[in-house]
């Protein structure tokens, strides 16, 4: 069967259909070398295959499954978010313009300020979720590249994709989304316009806080695309085999992870909304949520494993709450198996981030254990 019309659960579960034609073994194998012969011609062994940086099979293998379950024309794998973040960014000539969502993930926002600084780029920082803000925003001026988040972390905002694919090319720039947080399972970007959908592999695509890695998934191969194929092999930004590896085992399970972590997610949101201590949940799938009717339209299978809420008390309450619980770790990241906690003003002082917020990744443990945990933490 083509991997183009397997189901995203087969597509994942089967590695992509990859069977290892030497030992007949149903996972795909590691091979570690740095480089690779040549014979007595020096003519390649393998003519796909020269040296590590550039050609590495577990890192094509998936590279194919991201890209399958993104409906992409190709993916390409970074060792980490940031990583990916940057080559696409470096496509800015100096002088040029982007567009960036406002109260996104903070080490996103950070560093493309100082590299717009750097490369003297105008950087406009819109509320994305506002589609007519973001339409001027993309009318200002001529732009390179729009980047909007969605769901955002830690507002967990939903922008609209297709309007703001609309507004993006009608400036001539490219939209890339970051989709970190919905997943391939939950949202399908490039069907809806983007030119570029990104994530941290790190989290739910690997799912198991044991692997560093971002990707981008292209729609159409272009001139663009190749710049940033061309930047990761030269700048040596690559993953490595072990790694690469790694990643392909831990997507066999992300759409069977992904559903639990969203019903989990499901049920959580609605305790905490109806908690007393509990002032604001910031959940997409609760129907008070200000882009709910946006999420229910472009997301499927569920709103996400991401959610943050204000604790009433400010911070001194919220850093109580969190020091109290026991299944849910205190520690930065998110879309493991594990449920994890962050007070996010202790991570991003001065960010205007409520003192009382606490954003949680919820995992695929027991939704009433979850839940026990979170009420003797909060209080009864």
């Amino acid at each position: 069967m083509d991997p183009k019309d397997m189901h995203p659960a087969t597509l994942a579960a089967q590695a992509g259909g990859v069977i290892d034609a030497q030992s007949g073994g149903v996972v795909p194998p590691i091979q570690p070398s740095t480089t690779f012969a040549r014979d007595r011609d020096y003519a390649p062994l393998n003519p796909a295959n020269t040296y590590a940086r550039d050609h590495n099979d577990a890192v094509r293998q998936a590279e194919a499954v991201l890209a399958g379950l993104e409906g992409g024309n190709g993916a390409l794998l970074f060792p980490t978010g940031m990583a990916a973040i940057a080559a696409l960014f470096r496509t800015v000539p100096n002088g040029g313009r982007v567009v960036v969502q406002s109260g996104i993930y903070w080490g996103t926002t950070r560093w493309i300020r100082d590299f717009c600084e750097r490369r003297a780029v105008k950087l406009c920082e819109v509320d994305a979720s506002d589609s007519k803000a973001l339409e001027s925003a993309c009318a200002a001026a001529p732009t390179q590249i729009v980047w909007i988040e969605t769901p955002s972390n830690p507002w967990l905002k939903i922008t609209d994709i297709a309007a703001a694919a609309q507004a993006a090319h009608a400036s001539g720039a490219l939209l890339v989304v970051d989709s970190t947080a919905a997943t391939a399972i939950l949202s399908q970007p490039l069907s809806l316009g983007a030119d570029i959908v990104m994530h941290s592999a790190t989290k739910a695509i690997n799912g198991h806080s044991d692997v560093l890695g971002g990707v981008l998934v292209t729609r159409e191969d272009t001139e663009t695309w190749q710049a940033i194929a061309e930047d990761r092999a030269t700048a040596g930004a690559v993953m490595g085999p072990f790694e690469a590896w790694l990643l392909l085992r831990g997507m066999r399970t992300l759409p069977l992870r992904v559903r639990q972590m969203c019903a989990n997610a499901t049920e959580i949101a609605a305790f905490l909304e109806d908690h007393l201590r509990v002032e604001t949940v910031l959940y997409p799938g609760l129907a008070g949520h200000a882009g709910h009717e946006t999420a229910k339209r472009q997301m499927q299978g569920g709103y996400g494993f991401l959610m943050s809420f204000v604790v009433r008390g400010g911070r001194d309450a919220a850093l109580a709450a969190a020091g109290r619980l026991n299944l849910f770790h205190r520690a930065t990241s998110l879309g493991g198996v594990e449920s994890l906690v962050e007070h996010r003003a202790t991570i991003e002082p001065n960010s205007g981030i409520p003192e009382g917020l606490l954003r949680i990744s919820v995992g695929i443990e027991d939704a009433g254990d979850l839940i026990a945990d979170l009420a003797q933490a909060l209080g009864q």
